[in-house]
């Protein structure tokens, strides 16, 4: 089955014009903007559901007006085996609200926020939307797509489906990947690179790896995309830290928990992170 036939069954930054940018060109645009002026990118993560689909909307508004400079939204999967206990308890909550994709691309079309989405899921989801799913998250306000549980050569078909679409396609590299596959996951994904900083699970860590800094300046020698660093960093002395070695500060379980309490304690957090990376 090709993508083209049946549906698969499986800041402070000049603000962009979502309505006169190519999806795909947003990120890397984003990226140019805070490059020219010397800064580091705050991606916080959300749940797409929660607490609710109101507060959703909500969240969006205030990480923007935050500081953020990307939004991973995530959609809420049954089987979250790369989420640790904060997220997949986000997800549970948000399915259990009935949130669907669907419904994602209404909250997103109805919030259009005009710093770029990148959708946060897992495959399966992708593939029950739909042949035309890409082209409806693109249309909706997406600008990018990151699949944790799709690798690179893994499935050849549904990656040229993917990376041919009209969103940039994030990849992951993790902190053992030899240096020859850092290239190859590199040369497949645009957009910026996600480097996960730890083995395991999405969560708070109480201090980031010792080797972070030598294996960003491992993939950085791989990669002539940005870099972002995420998994485990959760307060602003490390989004600090790691500002100081990539081009962008990943934070989600420790915004999601925050958002747990009230999207005024997840956008205190996110302004603290944006202080502390514009410090750095």
């Amino acid at each position: 089955m090709t993508p083209s036939s049946t549906p698969l069954s499986l800041g402070t930054l000049p603000q962009q014009e979502p309505h006169t940018v190519a999806p795909h060109e947003r990120i890397e645009r984003r990226f140019a903007e805070l490059r020219a002026a010397g800064r580091r990118a705050l991606v916080p993560y959300i749940t797409a559901g929660h607490p609710d689909i109101e507060r959703t909307a909500e969240l969006i508004g205030a990480l923007e007006q935050s500081g953020a400079d990307l939004i991973e939204l995530g959609l809420p999967f049954s089987d979250p085996m790369a989420d640790g206990p904060i997220i997949q308890a986000s997800s549970q909550r948000a399915l259990e609200l009935g949130m669907t994709f669907d419904r994602l691309l209404d909250l997103v079309a109805r919030v259009r926020p005009t710093i770029p989405l990148v959708l946060f899921s897992y495959l399966n989801p992708i593939l029950a939307a739909g042949s035309d799913a890409l082209d409806r998250a693109a249309a909706a306000g997406f600008s990018g797509i990151l699949l944790t549980d799709l690798p690179v050569g893994s499935d050849q078909e549904r990656e040229e489906w993917i990376g041919s679409g009209p969103l940039s396609f994030i990849r992951l590299v993790a902190p053992t990947t030899p240096d020859a596959r850092m290239r190859e996951i590199a040369a497949h994904g645009s957009g910026f690179v996600y480097l996960i900083s730890r083995l395991g699970v999405t969560g708070i860590s109480e201090q980031l790896p010792t080797e972070l800094p030598q294996t960003v300046e491992r993939l950085r020698s791989a990669a002539t995309l940005p870099v972002c660093v995420g998994f485990g960093v959760s307060r602003p002395e490390q989004a600090a830290a790691v500002a100081r070695i990539a081009d962008g500060v990943v934070v989600g379980s420790a915004i999601v928990r925050a958002a747990g309490e009230s999207v005024e304690a997840a956008a205190r957090l996110a302004t603290s992170l944006r202080a502390a990376i514009d410090a750095a």
